[in-house]
């Protein structure tokens, strides 16, 4: 089962909200530059924005991004256990988007 491309249904629903959260912050999927910085962020400060967000809980923006954030370590997680399993799983456009520039950001750190 080596290299089997896997969408499933969690992928899906992660892959949704991570749209839902994208417009709520406006984010471009498809502006590398824009989810470049966003990747950025996420990698540099994603635990601080996450408890700043129970902090202030009317900061919606913070509160959208810290979700963001924590999406992205789940997605991580999803992606290393099926790689582990020989799957290869990924989610749609945003979810794309977001990996990669995830993983760019990372290995230029």
């Amino acid at each position: 089962m080596a290299g089997f491309e896997f969408f499933n249904e969690e992928t899906q629903i992660l892959e949704k909200e991570i749209v839902r959260l994208g417009m709520a912050l406006g984010i471009d999927w498809s502006d590398e530059a824009q989810v470049r910085a966003l990747a950025k962020e996420a990698l540099a400060h994603g635990a601080k924005e996450i408890n700043e967000s129970a902090k202030h809980a009317t900061d919606y923006s913070l509160r959208a991004k810290a979700e963001l954030f924590g999406l992205a370590a789940l997605m991580f997680r999803i992606m290393e256990k099926s790689a582990d399993g020989g799957v290869l799983t990924h989610g749609g456009p945003a979810w794309k988007a977001f990996g990669r520039a995830l993983w760019e950001e990372s290995t230029n750190a």
